[in-house]
């Protein structure tokens, strides 16, 4: 297992690869700890690389879907939030409701908010284009300045500095 600090416009990023999928991306300060970068030695591999490249291209606005291979580790129920998480288009946003709805499990969506705080690999797995029922902009494990930042700069706004 191998981990690079990469410096993003949203402060440093902790990304963790197998050498064969992306298992972890967490920022530098954030609720939840990141289990993949447990054991984890510094170091660089292609999928690392790539990450780099694909997050910098996101940050430029460039790129709207990344094409990674993933490999978070969680439960049964963690895995199908992160799946739907991950068919929330660019630029738009959804409910955990909505998620809910979409793993068929309407009435989880208090399980469907801790899975989404529980998302190893930030931004990526874009846990955070899912807001609460009404609008509002609920929790967010890097920060509520990172949740606004990102949602602002896949919105084609001038986002504040994170």
């Amino acid at each position: 297992m191998k981990v690079f600090i990469y410096n993003s416009t949203v402060g440093p990023l902790s990304l963790a690869s197998n050498g064969k999928a992306l298992t972890g991306l967490a920022f530098e300060t954030q609720t939840h700890p990141c289990r993949a970068l447990d054991g984890a030695e510094d170091g660089d591999d292609a999928i690392l690389k790539e990450a780099r490249k694909q997050l910098a291209a996101y940050f430029k606005g460039d790129l709207k879907t990344f094409d990674l291979p993933l490999a978070p580790q969680g439960t049964d129920f963690q895995t199908k939030v992160w799946t739907a998480l991950r068919t929330i288009p660019f630029g738009k946003t959804a409910s955990y409701g909505d998620i809910a709805n979409k793993i068929g499990a309407p009435q989880a969506m208090r399980a469907v908010g801790a899975a989404n705080g529980r998302n190893p690999i930030a931004i990526i797995v874009p846990c955070h284009r899912v807001i609460g029922a009404n609008g509002s902009l609920t929790g967010f494990g890097g920060g509520m300045e990172r949740k606004q930042f990102l949602l602002a700069l896949e919105q084609g706004q001038t986002p504040l500095a994170a």
